[in-house]
Order: C-alpha cells, then structure tokens, then sequence
C-alpha cells in the first residue's frame, strides 16, 4: 500500500471499512443464536456470488480497498450462507422423515 494516499484512496478505504464491518454483527450474531429465518437464501446466495464477483473486479483492477473489502465481505457473507444452507436443512430434514409415516403409527 503506498505512504501517499490520495484523497479518492481514503474515500475507498473508510467506504470498505464501513460497509464490511456492518457485516461483522450480523455475522456474530447469526454464529450466536443460528437464527436465520429473516434471512432470504435466493437473496443471500445472489449477494454472495456478487461480492465474489466485486472480489474479481477489485483484483483485475488491482484496486485494493476493493479487494480487501470484498474478501472480508465475501468470508462474512459465506459464513452467514453456510449457516443459512445448513440450519434451514437440517430443519426439514426430520419434516422429511416425519411425512413418510416412519414411526406414526400408521397401519
């Protein structure tokens, strides 16, 4: 990183500051209580593979608040996606079971 930042260097870093570490919270906070019901998994997966996609941008470019902001957000994100993935399977799963009459009682 160069010693002589330029004003629009600034701009892009304290920008990559705020907006990933928004993420670091939710991210805690979904790791704490596996609570992602409010989370939408088309709307989350659509983020994630966008923030991957801003990771490439950043990197071609070699725009550096870009890239760092976007591997920092892009780990966030994926961890609240594999949360997200896991929790809501791991709900059906027994809903799946339960369906088939295994166990119910059934003639």
């Amino acid at each position: 990183m160069p010693h002589d930042l330029s004003s629009t260097d600034w701009i892009g870093y304290v920008a990559a500051c705020l907006t990933t570490g928004s993420f670091v919270p939710q991210a805690l906070l979904t790791l704490r209580t596996r609570d992602v019901s409010g989370i939408s998994l088309g709307m989350y997966a659509s983020f994630t593979v966008g923030v991957a996609l801003w990771l490439a941008y950043g990197l071609s470019l070699g725009e550096w608040p870009i890239v760092i902001a976007n591997m920092l957000t892009l780990a966030l994100a994926l961890v609240i996606l594999f949360t997200k993935v896991t929790t809501d399977w791991r709900a059906r799963r027994p809903a799946v079971s339960a369906s088939t009459g295994a166990g119910a009682g059934a003639p």
